[in-house]
């Protein structure tokens, strides 16, 4: 059975959905206390108290053996399309899509992952003019974040589509210098006229991990990098480690991004799961100061 919990939920990669108000947050497990293997699923009517896991496998909203993943369960989306419940996730470093009946689960699917010739994962799945497009991180020369789109349902990419949209240069997304540079958990959404592609960079370890956006006029790019990127950052925000989340809008209409944290100063893990809320300043999307919280 669901319990409140007393502490902070222990996700990472974390992503939400809203359904009727009730808040479902899924993400990456990292809490040592609960056994098992797949993605937990914890409620919320207001963001403040948290119930969970709550999903019907014991906790899980998909369990190991539901479907395709024999490891590394991460980073899933979920969302609602053509009245079932969809959530695209990560494993064995490559992307699968179960469905359900529900958003507690249980997820399901015939135990294969979208056709790939590299290893792929984060996946994010955007819905407009009767297209779906699948963006995503691929594991070539650093951690790339690429688009594609899917066929109709939702069973492959279109490889004809394939595109990259960008990946980890020099200054803030590397500040390492690492020989294999990162950007990933890509969030898309649009504005007006205009596509946004949150993502986060350099390695999940790294206390300078960061998110911040590009821009473009298509689904499938060109993407131009925000000049003024990070928005969220451990400088504006004094949490390291912050980001890779996804985005929804709580019940006073203000825009925030779901997204982890390291445990300290000190320690990585197991990473912390909070938000911080968005502001427009015109067409520039930016942190409302002091909005973080767990």
């Amino acid at each position: 059975m669901a319990q409140s919990l007393e502490s902070p939920v222990l996700l990472a990669d974390p992503t939400t959905f809203e359904e009727e108000g009730i808040y479902y947050l899924y993400g990456t497990k990292e809490d040592a206390s609960i056994q098992g293997a797949g993605f937990l699923v914890y409620t919320s009517t207001d963001l403040e108290h948290w119930s969970g896991p709550a999903g019907v496998r014991q906790g899980y909203a998909f369990k190991k053996g539901d479907g395709f993943g024999s490891t590394g369960f991460w980073a899933p989306q979920v969302f609602k399309h053509q009245d079932r419940y969809y959530m695209a996730y990560t494993a064995n470093e490559q992307i699968a899509i179960a469905t359900a009946d529900s958003p507690l689960g249980p997820f399901k699917n015939t135990g294969t992952a979208l056709q790939a010739s590299v290893k792929q994962i984060d996946p994010f799945i955007f819905f407009e003019n009767g297209k779906a497009y699948l963006y995503h991180v691929r594991l070539q020369e650093g951690n790339r974040i690429f688009v594609a789109e899917l066929t109709r349902d939702l069973s492959a990419l279109k490889q004809e589509t394939l595109k990259e949209c960008l990946h980890a240069a020099t200054g803030w997304e590397n500040t390492q210098s690492t020989e294999w540079p990162v950007s990933e958990g890509p969030t898309v959404f649009k504005n007006g006229a205009t596509y946004y592609l949150m993502y986060s960079a350099n390695d999940f370890r790294n206390p300078d991990y960061a998110v911040g956006y590009a821009t473009a006029t298509h689904p499938l790019g060109p993407w131009i990098k925000y000049e003024g990127n990070p928005i969220i950052s451990m400088q504006n925000t004094e949490q390291p480690g912050i980001g890779h989340g996804d985005l929804f809008v709580d019940p006073e209409g203000t825009l925030r991004y779901v997204l982890h944290t390291h445990q300290s100063e000190t320690q990585v893990g197991p990473r912390i799961t909070g938000s911080v809320g968005l502001q427009w300043e015109g067409t520039v999307l930016t942190l409302i100061p002091g909005s973080f919280k767990r």
